[in-house]
């Protein structure tokens, strides 16, 4: 993997990256797997974790290289004065097209690695508005006031639209061209058709936060390619809910 083409910004003090989809952020107990961090300590050597992301969640995430900043930056992430902004597909229209979702989150009861929406939770907040409706999902963005694990999935699975490909929250489906399209044919080289999005569809897009000379910076992160073509065939063969 190139580790300079993820890279969006850095200096001395952290380097922000576009993670792609299905890479951890850091390490996992068992350390089988490739993770972001570790990439990042054969470069660096030394690189602090200040917050992460899930494996299949793609978008923008800062490591910081020193422990003075790595203290700064933690300290904005506990106080919650670093903005954090999502994009992803949802399945189906959402009645309200914009609103807040307040609804603690807590680890299930039964199921591991699995979050639910309950009265002895964490407070957590969700942002959202609706970009674009195509009717069979939307296009939403999200701005999280709370960190907690798979927040944005757990928060859209209680409003009756999971994000698109979450085998966890939703169907897990994945997204075929010939679904959007309705004249489609396979290439002759082509056995079985291949699915245009196979992943959570969901990005984190935009981090805000103060560095140590209380600069502020606001980052982007591009949407990956099958984000990307798959809302280009939406745009493009189906018309847009008003």
């Amino acid at each position: 993997m190139n580790l300079s083409k993820l890279i969006i910004a850095e200096n001395e003090n952290w380097v922000a990256l576009n993670k792609p989809s299905g890479l951890l952020s850091i390490p996992d107990r068992k350390g089988l797997e490739p993770s972001l961090k570790s990439l990042l300590l054969e470069k660096f050597e030394i690189i602090f974790t200040v917050h992460r992301l899930d494996k299949e969640t793609s978008g923008i995430i800062l490591f910081a290289k020193n422990e003075a900043i790595h203290k700064h930056l933690s300290m904005q992430f506990e106080k919650r004065t670093i903005t954090k902004k999502y994009t992803g597909l949802v399945i189906g229209s959402p009645t309200e097209k914009s609103g807040q979702i307040n609804k603690p989150i807590t680890a299930h009861h039964s199921k591991k690695g699995q979050m639910v929406v309950h009265h002895s939770g964490k407070d957590s907040i969700t942002d959202y508005t609706v970009v674009e409706d195509f009717g069979i999902c939307s296009l939403v963005d999200f701005q999280i006031h709370s960190g907690r694990t798979h927040q944005i999935r757990v928060h859209m699975k209680e409003l009756g639209h999971p994000i698109v490909c979450d085998s966890l929250y939703g169907d897990g489906k994945p997204i075929f061209i010939s679904s959007l399209k309705k004249k489609y044919n396979l290439s002759k080289d082509e056995l079985a058709e291949r699915p245009i999005l196979n992943r959570l569809a969901l990005h984190a897009r935009q981090l805000s936060f103060s560095d140590l000379s209380t600069q502020i910076f606001t980052l982007e992160a591009p949407l990956h390619k099958d984000m990307k073509a798959t809302l280009q065939q939406l745009r493009k063969r189906m018309k847009p809910v008003k």
